[in-house]
């Protein structure tokens, strides 16, 4: 695998969690930005960066930077994407990829146009189990998929003051935890739902604070969603065929699959799934990114966050909720 210089944006926790992988996988992380000087230091000598930058464009249009790895609030996403992009870099971003369909689609036609990688870090993409569901479905061991049922439920402390809250800066479930379970069912359903029912309580900022989602394709699959930020939830997502359904929980960082075969009415079969380790989630994003690099392309999740991100848009058109910025 090619070694690439990766620079990172931001110095939050994930981007913590992100400099170990890189450390891991790449041998190092090149360059790292952040307009905290304080945090910048201290985040660069513990991860042994090479570079600083209290400028993050600087750091983009360094000619030593291949990729650039964004984790910033989502607000700030597109404008740094599009100009890695412009700067010809390839660029891993965290969720949610941008804040709604109109940014996703200029951003993806611009690295489409440059040749660019262009990945959302959602880490169920790159979980192996996931693979190994996916091929049982494609066997048609589970028969004909009829409906997804996928939920993500956070318990955010009570702070209207705190971002997830914020409407300024996108805040609400949707798009904090929503691209999870949107990107869950789309994963798992033959095309893009063209149908959307919902309804949502809203939190006194104005931001969805829990809702119940349902999508329907030309296919006649159903997808139904449930989320929240004051409640938590078991991270489950159950995908239901004619022959039986599976069973995955934890799924962002999935492990194991639990497959019952109900095919039999007599006598119910089951199966379990094991393939790789959640501690390892964002190092399997890692290597990921840097083979969509070498390959030139990805293994289809761009196209997969295309339609998240306009599934999201017409839940939020259906609820007549809309930010400040849209």
């Amino acid at each position: 695998m090619t070694k690439y210089n990766w620079g990172m944006v931001g110095t939050g926790w994930i981007a913590h969690e992100m400099a170990d992988a890189l450390n891991d996988v790449n041998g190092e992380v090149y360059a790292v930005a952040d307009i905290n000087e304080e945090m910048l230091q201290k985040f660069a000598t513990e991860k042994n960066v090479t570079k600083t930058y209290t400028d993050a464009k600087q750091m983009i249009n360094d000619p030593a930077v291949d990729i650039i790895y964004i984790a910033t609030p989502h607000t700030y996403h597109y404008d740094y994407i599009k100009a890695a992009l412009e700067a010809g870099k390839h660029v891993f971003c965290e969720k949610a990829i941008t804040v709604n369909a109109k940014q996703f689609d200029e951003v993806a036609a611009l690295a489409k146009e440059k040749g660019l990688i262009l990945t959302e870090g959602l880490t169920l993409y790159h979980m192996p189990v996931f693979d190994q569901v996916k091929k049982i479905i494609a066997d048609g061991k589970l028969g004909d998929i009829k409906l997804v049922q996928v939920n993500f439920g956070s318990l955010k402390d009570y702070d209207p003051k705190n971002r997830f809250f914020n409407k300024d800066l996108a805040g609400g479930a949707l798009l904090d935890i929503g691209g999870y379970a949107t990107a869950f069912a789309r994963t798992f359903l033959a095309s893009k739902p063209n149908t959307v029912l919902t309804t949502v309580k809203f939190f006194e900022t104005g931001v969805d604070e829990q809702s119940g989602i349902i999508l329907k394709n030309n296919e006649e699959q159903l997808a139904v969603m449930a989320l929240s930020m004051r409640a938590k939830q078991p991270k489950r997502g159950v995908v239901s065929g004619t022959k039986g359904y599976v069973e995955i929980n934890n799924y962002p960082r999935a492990t194991t699959a639990e497959i019952t075969y109900t095919a039999d009415a007599h006598e119910q079969k089951s199966e379990t799934l094991s393939a790789g380790d959640d501690s390892q989630a964002l190092r399997y994003e890692v290597r990921d990114m840097q083979r969509y690099i070498d390959n030139g392309q990805d293994d289809g999740q761009l196209a997969i966050s295309h339609d998240v991100a306009h599934i999201l848009d017409s839940v939020r058109n259906a609820w007549g909720m809309k930010y400040p910025f849209d």
